[in-house]
C-alpha cells in the first residue's frame, strides 16, 4: 500500500536520489540555457523560438504515448538511467560536430528533439518512482523540496552558461552535460527501489491493453478527468509567460545576455522560494483551494508583464515562480496520493501528453502572433483568462468533493 515506508532508511535513499537528479538537470540546464540564449540572440525571432520550443515538445508528446505505459510495465529506475545515458550520448555527437565545425540551426533543432526524447521517457518514471520510496504523509514536503532543489539548478545554471558562454566555446559546456549525466547514473545505480506490484507479476498484458486501461481509468477517474480538462487551459494560457518572456525582454528592454540572464534568475528564484514555502505550510486543506490560488496569482502576475521597468518586469516574473511552484508541487502530490501506484505512470504519461501537446499548439499560434503585436497584449489576455481559470478552479465543487473523497478512501 501506499502509506506502507517501503524501506527503513528512505530519507537517505530519496536524499541520494534528488542529487542524482539535480546533477543531471544542472547539465541539461547548462546546454539548454546556452543554445536558447544563442538562437534567441542571433535570430531575436518568436518564429525561430517556435521551432525551438516544437523541437523540444513535440518529441516528448509522441514519446508520452509510450513512456507512460513503460513505466508501469517495465523497472522504473532503469529507465531513468537508459534515457540519462542516450541524452549523454547525444549531446556528446553535438560537442563533436562544434568541434568539426558544423553549427547550423538544423542541428541544434535536432539535438534538442533528441534531448526531448529522453526526457519523455523519464518525467512519468520520476512522477512515479518517488511513492515507491517515500511515504504517503511526507509526499508534498519532497516534491516542495524537490522543487526547490530543481529551482536551485535552475537558478545557478542561467548565470554559469553565461558566465562559461564568455570563457569557452559551446561545445565545452556540452561535454559538462555529458560528465554530470554519467555522475548521475552512476548515484541512481546505488540506489534500491522496491519493486510495484506490477513489475514482479507474471501476468503480461499487451501494450495496447495497458494503454486503454489507463485511458479508461482517467475517463471514469473524476479527480483525474477533471485535472486533465483544467490542465489543458493553464498550459495554454501560460505558453507566453513561459515562452516569449525573453522575446519581450530582447525587444523591450535591450539584448544583453545579463538581462536574459537576470529574467531565467528571476521566475527560477521564485521557483526556489515557493518550493521551500510549499514544503514548510503544505498548502491549504483541499489542494485544490492551492491550485486556484496559484493560479490566480499566475494570471494577475503575468497579465502586468507590460510594466514599462525592466526591474518592475523581474518581479512579476519572481511572483511567477513562487506560484507555479505551489501548483506543480500540489498537483504531483495529489496524483501521486489519489492514483494507484501501477497506474501512476500511465497517468503521468498523460499529464505530460496534455503539458507537451498543448503548450506546441500554442506556440504555433502564440509565436507569430508575436512577431505581429506585442508580446506584452498577449501576456494580458492570458493571464485574464488564468484568472478566471482559477475562479473557477475554487468553485469547483466536484473536483474538491472527488479530493475529500479519495482523501477519506485512503485515510
Amino acid at each position: 500500500m501506499q502509506n506502507e515506508n517501503p524501506y527503513p532508511d528512505w530519507k537517505k535513499n530519496i536524499s541520494f536520489f534528488m542529487a542524482s537528479q539535480a546533477i543531471s538537470l544542472f547539465g541539461s540546464s547548462l546546454v539548454e540555457f546556452a543554445l536558447v540564449c544563442h538562437i534567441t540572440l542571433i535570430t531575436k525571432s518568436g518564429v525561430m523560438m517556435t521551432i525551438g520550443t516544437l523541437c523540444i515538445f513535440i518529441p516528448r508528446l509522441l514519446i508520452s504515448i509510450f513512456s507512460g505505459v513503460w513505466a508501469d510495465r517495465y523497472n522504473r529506475k532503469l529507465l531513468i538511467i537508459f534515457s540519462d545515458a542516450g541524452i549523454a550520448l547525444f549531446t556528446l555527437m553535438l560537442a563533436i560536430a562544434f568541434l568539426l565545425g558544423y553549427q547550423d540551426f538544423w542541428l541544434m533543432f535536432l539535438i534538442l528533439g533528441i534531448r526531448s526524447i529522453g526526457s519523455g521517457i523519464q518525467t512519468p518514471a520520476i512522477g512515479a518512482i518517488i511513492p515507491q520510496m517515500v511515504p504517503t504523509d511526507n509526499l508534498i514536503q519532497i516534491n516542495g523540496l524537490r522543487g526547490s532543489l530543481q529551482s536551485i539548478i535552475m537558478l545557478l545554471a542561467p548565470a554559469v552558461s553565461a558566465g562559461l558562454l564568455s570563457v569557452m566555446p559551446m561545445e565545452n559546456i556540452f561535454f559538462i552535460d555529458v560528465v554530470t549525466a554519467l555522475i548521475a547514473i552512476f548515484i541512481l545505480i546505488t540506489i534500491p527501489v522496491k519493486p510495484y506490484k506490477k513489475e514482479i507479476s507474471i501476468e503480461k498484458t499487451s501494450y495496447y491493453d495497458d494503454l486503454r486501461a489507463g485511458l479508461i481509468y482517467s475517463k471514469r477517474n473524476i479527480f483525474v478527468k477533471e485535472m486533465l480538462i483544467l490542465y489543458t487551459f493553464y498550459f495554454l494560457f501560460i505558453t507566453p509567460a513561459a515562452f516569449l518572456s525573453q522575446i519581450a525582454v530582447v525587444r523591450s528592454f535591450g539584448d544583453e545576455v545579463w538581462r536574459l540572464t537576470a529574467n531565467e534568475i528571476a521566475f527560477s528564484g521564485g521557483m526556489m522560494l515557493g518550493g521551500g514555502i510549499i514544503a514548510w505550510w503544505g498548502g491549504f486543506k483541499n489542494g485544490i483551494n492551492t491550485i486556484a490560488f496559484s493560479c490566480f496569482i499566475i494570471g494577475l502576475t503575468s497579465s502586468l508583464l507590460a510594466v514599462p521597468n525592466f526591474y518592475l518586469f523581474l518581479s512579476m516574473m519572481f511572483l511567477i515562480g513562487i506560484s507555479v511552484s505551489f501548483f506543480s508541487s500540489v498537483e504531483m502530490t495529489l496524483f501521486q496520493k489519489k492514483v494507484e501506484q501501477n497506474m501512476q505512470g500511465r497517468i503521468f504519461g498523460l499529464i505530460e501528453i496534455v503539458a507537451t501537446g498543448v503548450m506546441p499548439v500554442g506556440m504555433l499560434f502564440f509565436g507569430p502572433l508575436g512577431d505581429i503585436i506585442k508580446v506584452e497584449i498577449l501576456f494580458f489576455i492570458c493571464g485574464i483568462l488564468l484568472i478566471f481559470l482559477s475562479i473557477y478552479i475554487f468553485f469547483n465543487k466536484k473536483l474538491k468533493q472527488a479530493v475529500d473523497m479519495q482523501v477519506n478512501e485512503s485515510a
